[in-house]
C-alpha cells in the first residue's frame, strides 16, 4: 500500500511541474477527456484527493447518485480564481493520503489517465516508470471499477513491448503500455499503433463517449 502511495505522489509531482509553466490560453485548451479543460481536470483531481470514503457518500447521495453530477460540483469547488490558485490547491494534495475508497491501484489510474488527458493536447511527454506502466496494465485488465477495462481486454493477450509484460488470454494485441492503458480507459488511440491478431477486435470494441471524464 505505502509502495503505491509513493507511486501517486511521485505522479502528481511530476504533473504540479508539467503545469507550472502553462500560460493561460493552455489552462483553458481542451482536454483529452473532452469534458473539460485541462484547468477543470486538475480541479478533479485535487476534489479526489481531498475526499474521503463518508464524504464521498455524501456528495454521491447529493447527487442523487450520478457520478457526473458528482464530479461537477467537487470540481467547482477546487477551482481557483486564476489557475494559479488552481495549480496551488492541486500543490496542496501533492502528498495526501485521502482518497473515496483503498483501491489505490484506481487513484494511480486516475492521476496518470488525467494527466495524460492534459499532456497528450499540450504536446508535453511523461517517461513513467516501468512499475507504474505495470501496475496500471494489470489493474485495467483485471477490473472495471470505474470504466469498462476489464470488458474492452477480454478474450486478448495485451502485450506491452517496452516493458515487456503481458496480460490476459486470447490472439495478442501488441503496443506500448501507456497506449494499451489508454485505450482500455477509454481514451482514443490512433489504430495503427497496435498490432498483433487481435489488433483489429481491441479497436472495434471503441471508447468511451465523447464526454469522457
Amino acid at each position: 500500500m505505502n509502495a503505491t502511495w509513493d507511486l501517486i505522489h511521485t505522479e502528481r509531482a511530476a504533473l504540479a511541474d508539467d503545469l507550472a509553466g502553462l500560460d493561460d490560453e493552455q489552462w483553458h485548451q481542451q482536454s483529452l477527456s473532452t469534458a473539460w479543460t485541462v484547468e477543470e481536470v486538475v480541479a478533479h483531481l485535487t476534489a479526489g484527493a481531498s475526499t474521503g470514503f463518508w464524504a464521498w457518500i455524501r456528495s454521491i447521495v447529493g447527487a442523487r447518485f450520478k457520478p457526473d453530477l458528482h464530479n461537477q460540483r467537487r470540481l467547482e469547488e477546487r477551482l481557483g480564481a486564476t489557475p494559479a490558485e488552481t495549480l496551488e490547491q492541486f500543490r496542496q494534495t501533492i502528498d495526501s493520503t485521502v482518497s473515496p475508497t483503498g483501491t489505490l491501484p484506481a487513484w494511480l489510474g486516475e492521476v496518470v489517465i488525467h494527466g495524460e488527458d492534459i499532456r497528450v493536447p499540450l504536446g508535453l511527454r511523461r517517461a513513467y516508470s516501468d512499475e507504474v506502466l505495470v501496475t496500471l496494465l494489470d489493474f485495467f485488465e483485471s477490473s472495471n471499477f470505474t470504466v469498462p477495462s476489464k470488458a474492452r481486454a477480454r478474450g486478448l493477450t495485451l502485450v506491452a513491448t517496452d516493458v515487456h509484460h503481458w496480460v490476459g488470454t486470447g490472439p495478442e494485441v501488441r503496443g506500448t503500455a501507456l497506449d494499451l492503458i489508454l485505450a482500455l480507459a477509454g481514451r482514443p488511440v490512433p489504430a495503427e499503433r497496435f498490432t498483433g491478431s487481435g489488433a483489429y477486435d481491441f479497436d472495434a470494441r471503441g471508447h468511451e463517449p465523447s464526454q469522457r471524464r
